[in-house]
């Protein structure tokens, strides 16, 4: 049965969608069976994957109900993926008076468990009805953390969330783990901040450390992983590696 992660983080810009379109690539490139489920409005990951956010069937079909995850599933050579666009930020409205509506997306996700064995969640940047389907549907959270100080504070009010959701409303949500991201070994403050993290979260911080790369930040604007974008960067040995803890991790044999 695969493991659902949900890539989660309610501060924006600390490399989640990067995150999560390299990782499912080089898990993909490592012989896994992998399903990427855009799950922000923006559609990020949608576009990273190279396919247009225009598509349909997509999240939000599925999310209200119009159609199965199954029909949604668009197959590319970097992984499968889920394809989402901006009407998805309407489901939080339709839903409203759902029961259940916090498991809309597990109930969706759990059906294709079977057929793969990781799937990764793009969860959106803020707390919102979307962000906690996420968190419901997830096995574990992956928690990108930028490398500044405001980091740090982001962290704190997320850990709070997830113990919120774990005690309320998914007593099985763990942290998969916490990833450094966008770091720089020549500021003072990177440092700290990997120091910080790696003293309060000592067994789940990741050994691979996402550096601020130029490849990293160029790719999705040509719809595709950094892996295939250019294999030899620095961003894409880091993923690679990330991808390899992940697999360890969970005790998949590579």
């Amino acid at each position: 049965m695969g493991k659902i992660i949900a890539v989660v983080n309610q501060k924006g810009g600390v490399g989640k969608t990067t995150t999560c379109v390299n990782t499912a690539a080089a898990l993909t490139q490592a012989g896994k069976k992998v399903l990427l489920c855009d799950f922000d409005p923006q559609g990020n990951s949608t576009s990273g994957f190279g396919v247009d956010k225009n598509t349909s069937p997509n999240m939000y079909e599925v999310i209200i109900g119009q159609t199965q995850a199954q029909r949604a599933v668009i197959h590319t050579k970097y992984g499968d993926v889920l394809p989402s666009n901006k009407a998805l930020s309407g489901a939080e409205i339709e839903l409203i008076s759902e029961e259940r509506r916090e498991y809309k997306l597990k109930d969706a996700l759990e059906p294709l468990r079977e057929a793969y064995d990781f799937i990764l969640i793009d969860s959106p940047p803020t707390l919102t009805l979307l962000t906690l389907q996420c968190l419901c549907a997830a096995d574990s959270a992956l928690i990108p953390v930028q490398c500044e100080y405001y980091a740090l504070e982001g962290l704190s009010d997320l850990m709070y969330t997830v113990r919120k959701v774990r005690r309320a409303l998914n007593t099985n949500l763990e942290i998969e783990g916490l990833l450094l991201t966008m770091y720089d070994a020549r500021l003072n403050l990177s440092l700290q901040v990997a120091e910080e993290v790696k003293r309060h979260f000592p067994d789940k911080l990741y050994q691979t450390v996402i550096p601020r790369n130029v490849r990293l930040s160029e790719a999705p604007s040509h719809g595709m992983p950094v892996q295939y974008y250019d294999k030899f960067s620095r961003g894409a040995d880091c993923y690679n590696t990330l991808s390899a803890e992940i697999i360890k991790r969970n005790q998949v044999i590579a």
